[in-house]
């Protein structure tokens, strides 16, 4: 039995992650998790796994609260408690998923790849502002890293077995989100509340509102670089509207393997907590050389600008993932908020590229400022204008 962490186990793949370790036949016990706004769910966790020892909340007076009502469990409190979590000397950790949003996932991997830890990974700033840095605590450590994100899942399964030389194509495939088919001239009337609306994916408003943009589609793609060691040239994105086909590989061969399934996060987080392991010669769920039965379109890159932030962070390395992150998450922030239209994102991020001190060979430390200092940066801009 594997002991489990889960960062960020209020949120959507936080709570689909309960329901499948539910159902893994007492292959995992629940040890630890940490919450953010929603602490409401804390009694729910708590009934329902009594194994629980240890917790980390974002507000302290949600702290003093639960400490008082739970004196037998341990609780930390903010972004330190995080990694106080998963440093706590009363619990053994086996496995963490990492359902965390945003550059605060970033520290949890590191410290569980650091402690050699089995990493499920659904964070895409980890790889995205710290790439390079995982890559080598993989290397380095003992730790494992598994993909949650039903691409890379996709794209693992459709690998199977498969020598990454014979590659040809990666085919990223993309919903298009709720303004594939609207006018680029109309975007500068997009609201956050239309934003909010996918067609086909329930998710949190921050990668909702990416999902619009395609700005996640420009993040997956670095994960993929990260993840797979396959040149960028190789990495596609391609639109799905109906989010059947998750990922496709195309092989020298001409096979074209899809991995094809329900739009539901529960199959990757099932992948990922049974370590990528499969019964037979393949995935029950992946297709050959099904391409004609399902309707493709291409990116447009023109309504979708964003998505060549992925060669700009893969060809400058060094901290301009942080940077890019950084940028974006503030201003979907804003944007959510009314500060800012649709249309500014991405000039604004254009804007605070060319403003801040390009790193070379960052330290994990020099990521952590980055962050810190372009967000500050980002708000100061936007208070400006």
């Amino acid at each position: 039995m594997y002991n489990l962490l889960i960062f960020g186990a209020s949120g959507s793949i936080g709570t689909q992650t309960l329901d499948v370790i539910k159902k893994l036949n007492n292959q995992y016990r629940l040890v630890a998790f940490t919450v953010g706004e929603r602490v409401e769910i804390i009694d729910k966790i708590i009934e329902e796994f009594d194994s629980v020892k240890v917790i980390a909340v974002k507000k302290y007076e949600d702290y003093l609260c639960f400490k008082e009502k739970y004196p037998k469990i341990k609780f930390y409190c903010g972004s330190a408690g995080l990694l106080d979590v998963i440093d706590d000397k009363s619990i053994e950790i086996d496995v963490v998923v990492n359902a965390l949003t945003g550059f605060a996932g970033l520290l949890p991997s590191v410290k569980t790849l650091e402690k050699g830890k089995v990493l499920c990974l659904a964070n895409k700033e980890s790889l995205v502002a710290g790439g390079d840095i995982i890559l080598k605590l993989l290397k380095t450590k003992n730790g494992k890293l598994y993909p949650i994100d039903s691409e890379h899942v996709a794209i693992a399964k459709c690998l199977y077995n498969k020598n990454i030389d014979d590659i040809d194509k990666i085919l990223i495939t993309a919903s298009g989100g709720p303004f594939y088919f609207t006018p680029i001239d109309e975007f500068k009337n997009i609201t956050p509340e239309k934003a909010l609306n996918h067609p086909t994916w329930k998710m949190g408003k921050k990668i909702t509102i990416d999902s619009s943009t395609m700005m996640n589609k420009a993040f997956e793609i670095v994960e993929a670089y990260y993840l797979f060691g396959v040149d960028i040239d190789k990495i596609e994105p391609i639109v799905d509207r109906e989010s059947k086909v998750h990922s496709m590989v195309k092989f020298k061969s001409g096979d074209i393997y899809l991995n094809v399934g329900p739009s539901d996060m529960r199959i990757p987080i099932y992948y990922a907590l049974t370590f990528g392991k499969c019964d037979k010669d393949k995935f029950n769920d992946v297709e050959i050389n099904t391409y004609t039965n399902h309707r493709f379109y291409p990116m447009d890159f023109e309504k979708f600008p964003l998505i060549n932030y992925s060669r700009l962070i893969l060809e400058k390395r060094g901290n301009m993932g942080a940077i890019i992150n950084a940028a974006n998450e503030e201003c979907v922030y804003a944007f959510l908020d009314h500060k800012i239209n649709y249309v500014d994102i991405k000039s604004i991020i254009d804007k605070i590229i060319s403003m801040y001190q390009f790193i070379d060979k960052p330290s994990l430390d020099d990521i952590v400022r980055t962050d810190y200092e372009v967000r500050e940066l980002v708000k100061k801009y936007i208070e400006s204008k």
